[in-house]
């Protein structure tokens, strides 16, 4: 016996929805946007959808869960009707070549995200943070030698004059984790920069004192620095990192300070500008003595 049953030649928008999996507001929103042609409406005054707008639904609702947007899928119907047809997919390939492209790209990028969690967690929340190249530098001192305070000015320094800066500065406190007695004095000095607050005025002769200190210190860092061959590490660092990094493209030469700086950071005037230091005048008079003195001995002075 033959079935009585008679497929509509036109279905409602609420059957729509439910056919392809999605939503009548959902729909509507294809309409509005222009990814799916205005259907007919009936004598109630309600779309009616017909089989090749289901086609279409069933397009949109499936290249959307690829991650397709829907402007672009909107593009690749209006591109793929102007050729071949929209059912021809030639033009949704093109937009299917672009998304595995940007999926390639996230992917990296995800994979990056997991190397820098995993790197931390491995070398310690504050070590982690820095490149592999300051990493590098500091992995042969003893666990604990090296303060928290000092990872955090290594983190500033690599943000304004890269891996390279951070590295070399780098030595300053492998020589100060390594140099009981240079430490103490270094925190000697750095109390007594501290104590000329808001209270000392600039004139004040503890201001000139502390400068002399400061110089008389960094001196002896550095002497430590030399004898202990640490310079000389700094200049292979700086070779190796010359090499690994020769003229750019177009023949001229990279620019000396940039030390990798990361992709779209300022210049270092506009960075160490922007960096808040909450610095006393007394204590940037005491800096500006300091300076002084360094520069007193700098060759051909």
């Amino acid at each position: 016996m033959r079935s009585s049953f008679v497929p509509p030649r036109r279905i409602k928008i609420g059957d729509a929805a439910a056919f392809v999996g999605s939503t009548p507001r959902a729909i509507r929103h294809y309409h509005e946007i222009g990814l799916l042609p205005e259907p007919e409406r009936g004598g109630d005054g309600r779309r009616r959808y017909e089989y090749e707008d289901m086609i279409r639904l069933l397009w949109i609702r499936r290249t959307a869960e690829a991650g397709i947007a829907l402007d672009d899928i909107r593009d690749a119907f209006a591109t793929g009707t102007d050729s071949a047809g929209a059912d021809s997919g030639e033009a949704i390939a093109g937009v299917l070549e672009r998304l595995e492209d940007t999926l390639a790209e996230q992917e990296a990028e995800l994979r990056r995200q997991r190397a820098a969690v995993r790197r931390m967690r491995t070398e310690g929340s504050r070590m982690g943070l820095l490149s592999d190249l300051v990493t590098g530098r500091l992995k042969t001192l003893p666990e604990g030698s090296l303060r928290p305070a000092d990872l955090d000015t290594l983190l500033v320094t690599e943000r304004i004059f890269g891996p390279l800066g951070a590295a070399v500065q780098a030595t300053r406190f492998i020589a100060l984790a390594t140099h009981p007695t240079l430490r103490q004095e270094s925190d000697r000095v750095d109390d007594a920069e501290e104590a000329l607050d808001d209270s000392v005025a600039v004139d004040d002769p503890r201001v000139a004192h502390v400068a002399a200190e400061r110089y008389a210190f960094e001196n002896a860092l550095h002497a430590h620095i030399e004898e202990s061959g640490l310079s000389e590490e700094d200049e292979a660092l700086c070779d190796a990192w010359d090499a690994a990094h020769p003229e750019t493209a177009d023949g001229g030469e990279a620019d000396p300070g940039s030390g990798g700086r990361e992709a779209g950071s300022m210049s270092v005037l506009d960075a160490v500008g922007k960096m808040p230091y909450d610095f006393s005048p007394a204590r940037l008079r005491c800096m500006e003595l300091a300076g002084e003195l360094f520069a007193h001995d700098a060759p051909g002075t």
